[in-house]
């Protein structure tokens, strides 16, 4: 449980450097490149394991690696996209509700229980998720430009799955940082591949707060997925528990900080949300 705790702890804090970096100017993307960097070379730093590139290319997990590599990146910038074009609560509410996706593979592939008081507050879950993200004055207009809400939706399930699938089936004991520093590593690559032909189209322009900022983001990234994976492998907490706990308690948090660092109103419907979450984690926790 400290593990989640500490997960969740790490997300939220994402959360607030992303904020920080919008009122100290920070380049997102720059910060993101050196966050993907300083994230695998915790990983490489954490290991017990000795790094070895022959044994890392023919391991069961490489090309699982690479795969969510170019998904988190991929991801992020749907995301961008779907913030401009639909509005960031269609962004949160689509990366969010697709918490269903692991807890519905959880129940079915892993034989996971599916009691009432949990199923009762995987829905409460997923209200509350909806509740929390709907902000004042905005507008959701899903009719035109589905395509990258639904993206969001299907990439960051899968995303949340295939952590699951890939660290129950192919990762030995001690082998998480390894594994999370290859999925940074190729992350990074494909973001460094971004600002390259930026800079052949004459697109960049070097942003010197973006390593500090990016150094930062990028030891709270990796704690964020260093200990969801210590998390998933716990015996005694399912995933599809975990799960629901982590992304509801991650939007709960996230209003919190808003409300408190940033001065952001909450409303009815917001408040709504938070106690339905709160009461979403006692019954699946309890289950």
């Amino acid at each position: 449980m400290i593990d989640l705790l500490l997960s969740i702890l790490a997300s939220t804090l994402i959360f607030l450097i992303f904020k920080l970096f919008d009122r100290f100017k920070i380049n997102t993307l720059q910060a993101i490149v050196f966050n993907y960097i300083t994230a695998c070379l915790c990983g490489l730093i954490i290991s017990k394991n000795n790094f070895n590139s022959q044994e890392i290319i023919h391991s069961q997990w490489f090309f699982g690696a690479f795969a969510l590599g170019f998904l988190f990146i991929s991801i992020f910038s749907a995301m961008a996209i779907t913030s401009q074009r639909n509005g960031l609560s269609v962004a949160s509410v689509a990366t969010k509700m697709s918490v269903i996706i692991p807890i519905i593979f959880g129940i079915y592939v892993y034989n996971e229980s599916t009691g009432f008081q949990k199923l009762l507050g995987i829905l409460f879950a997923l209200v509350a998720v909806y509740f929390v993200s709907v902000k004042k004055n905005t507008r959701f207009n899903f009719k035109s430009n589905l395509m990258f809400p639904i993206i969001i939706f299907l990439g960051s399930g899968t995303i949340d799955t295939s952590i699951k699938y890939i660290e129950t089936t192919y990762i030995e004991d001690g082998g998480i940082p390894l594994f999370s520093a290859t999925i940074f590593f190729f992350a990074a690559c494909i973001g460094l591949g971004v600002l390259f032909i930026k800079m052949i189209k004459k697109e960049f322009k070097f942003n010197p707060l973006s390593i500090v900022g990016g150094i930062v983001l990028g030891i709270v990234n990796y704690s964020s997925i260093y200990f969801i994976l210590k998390a998933l492998n716990h015996e005694s907490l399912e995933s599809s528990t975990i799960f629901t706990i982590n992304n509801v308690a991650i939007v709960m948090f996230t209003s919190i900080v808003g409300l408190l660092f940033f001065k952001e109103n909450l409303s009815l419907k917001n408040w709504i949300g938070v106690g339905l979450a709160i009461i979403s984690i006692l019954l699946v926790t309890l289950a």
